[in-house]
């Protein structure tokens, strides 16, 4: 038999299900040979790639029209669910603007409720419309108004040629930590047939009434609950099986009709349970982020190339107003292919930038701990600095010049010298925890009641402890200047960056860093601390000597050839 599609294989497969087998759906091919079972393709091409996007939305019918164009444009296929509370002359825009589109399908209506089986439903009919009118459609990406493509057409086919996965976060309902906060496994074993929010005071009176009168429900022996983001992408095989298997298990379905928020469970679900573990990709393709409070972050106009640095295919939530990104973006999707540099930084920058000025705690102390301090008789020289080079040129010049002992970063760098005192330490972890034990350790180890440290800024928590102890403790800050090239190596250096972002993303934390690294100052001086003394390159020479020379408790001729240290600041 000629087949039109010689460049790839065709394997046969007979689809099973957990109860009685579904029956082969009879396809032809095109030049009218023999029908066959469910054909699946073991490779298509990139050409052959084709995206039956399903869109849920509710709102903004222009942005609709705009969006369903921007993603047909490349010969991808959308079908659209307009939620059937909206208005109908919304609805009657949308039809009227897209009618000449022939990749677009619109999916039958109905009303939507946050939390409700009428989300799961709406899918499902977007589902239908879908893989009814558009045979040639290989994938099924669900996305909703507010998600937008963040990479070409062309990478995103070429990806999905590359990966033959379902794609869809699926975390064991009940082992993962998924759900944070509010009902869990309430969700499930009561019956939910009241919205939320809609509705709370019933919602919460018939969970209650459940609750008393003992009337949990079993879930469906066969199946093992999942849960995930609702963002997913799936093969056709496998929106086909799940469609099989909505008309074939009717207590399935009964059972998730009535659960809460099933659309964060239904799908998630029915993909783990129809297709092999081996064939799922465990994760949305989606990039989303949350803020403390649960509610999805929105990006804006002046963070496209940060979204194009994400290693996803697209983004939720774009704002409504920000009109520029969104012609971008759709320009973007139906454009050429770009260069495009993955940094997949994105929740590294937003946790920076949004938890910066938290304090952390550590860890309790130890009985024996609290016992074990640096000891009275003794004095604790600290040299506080960012530039970590800088310190310890200087580290290295009071050595020569001063009877004193040293260790640079103990309490930062991890591959500090130390000696061998039991264990500790091994890590920064044992340093931090058993501070004033360790340094008495370090202080016996050399033979020593004299030592000199350094100490980054950021650090200040080890300060106030050991301001706390019976020991004489002295600081001295050197305050340097910050270039932009600094400060852009230094969020490399600390994990805010990487070395593949791009400049646009480096230049934009500039100024919060630089504005970090002020506050770390200003909170070292806002102690008070007693013998606090400062070095700076902008100081005179004359003036540095003379804060050294209190610092260290030293003769002028002493501190002169120290504060004259060549390069002592240079970077």
């Amino acid at each position: 038999m000629h087949c039109p599609f010689d460049a790839f294989i065709s394997i046969f497969v007979v689809i099973d299900l957990p109860t009685k087998p579904r029956k082969a759906k009879k396809k032809c091919f095109p030049d009218g040979g023999m029908p066959i079972c469910k054909v699946l393709k073991a490779k298509v091409s990139s050409k052959m790639v084709k995206i039956a996007y399903i869109l849920l939305c509710h709102k903004d019918p222009s942005s609709i029209v705009h969006q369903a164009n921007g993603l047909t444009a490349a010969g991808d296929f959308i079908s659209i669910h307009f939620d059937a509370n909206a208005k109908t002359a919304d609805f009657t825009l949308i039809q009227e603007e897209l009618a000449d589109n022939p990749n677009v399908v619109f999916a039958k209506r109905i009303r939507c409720g946050w939390g409700e089986w009428s989300l799961v439903q709406a899918s499902l009919n977007a589902l239908k419309a879908g893989e009814e009118a558009f045979p040639a459609a290989t994938h099924f990406y669900m996305v909703s108004g507010d998600c937008m493509a963040i990479k070409p057409a062309s990478y995103t086919h070429k990806f999905l040629e590359n990966h033959n996965k379902d794609f869809v976060e699926c975390e064991d309902f009940f082992a993962s930590d998924w759900i944070k906060v509010g009902l869990k496994e309430e969700r499930l074993i009561y019956r939910h047939w009241f919205n939320e929010r809609g509705y709370k005071a019933l919602f919460y009176a018939s969970l209650d009434v459940q609750r008393k009168l003992g009337l949990k429900r079993s879930i469906p022996k066969d199946i093992e609950m999942r849960i995930g983001s609702q963002w997913w992408c799936l093969r056709r095989k496998t929106i086909e099986m799940i469609l099989a298997f909505t008309k074939q298990r009717k207590d399935v379905m009964s059972f998730f009709k009535t659960t809460w928020i099933p659309d964060e469970t239904f799908f998630q679900t029915l993909v783990c349970h129809l297709v092999p573990t081996e064939e799922i990709e465990a994760r949305t393709l989606t990039f989303l982020m949350f803020s403390d409070y649960g509610m999805p972050v929105t990006f804006f106009n002046d963070q496209y190339e940060l979204l194009l640095s994400q290693e996803h295919l697209f983004a939720r939530k774009i704002s409504s107003h920000a009109t520029d990104l969104k012609d971008r973006l759709n320009q973007l999707y139906s454009g050429p292919e770009v260069e495009l540099n993955i940094t997949n930084e994105g929740r590294r920058l937003y946790g920076y930038l949004t938890k910066r000025g938290r304090h952390g705690r550590r860890y309790a102390q130890r009985f024996w701990e609290k016992e074990a301090g640096i000891g009275r008789e003794r004095e604790l020289l600290v040299i506080v600095c960012k530039k970590w080079h800088v310190a310890k040129r200087l580290l290295d010049a009071v050595t020569r010049q001063v009877a004193v002992k040293g260790v640079a970063y103990l309490f930062d760098e991890s591959d500090t010298q130390l000696p061998d005192v039991g264990g500790i330490e091994k890590t920064l972890d044992k340093r931090a925890r058993h501070r004033r034990a360790f340094l008495r350790m370090i202080y016996d180890d050399m033979s020593t009641d004299r030592l000199l440290i350094c100490l980054d800024p950021n650090n200040i928590d080890v300060l106030d402890d050991f301001y706390g102890d019976r020991a004489t403790v002295k600081t001295l800050e050197i305050a340097c200047n910050f270039s932009n090239d600094y400060i852009r190596g230094h969020a490399i250096r600390s994990g805010i960056a990487n070395e593949n972002s791009s400049d646009d993303a480096l230049s934009r934390l500039v100024p919060t860093i630089r504005q970090d690294l002020a506050y770390e100052s200003d909170r070292i001086r806002d102690r008070n601390f007693p013998h606090l003394y400062s070095i700076s390159d902008k100081h005179s020479p004359e003036d540095n000597m003379m804060q050294i020379s209190a610092f260290l408790d030293i003769g002028e001729d002493k501190a002169r050839q120290i504060a004259e240290t060549p390069y002592l600041f240079e970077d």
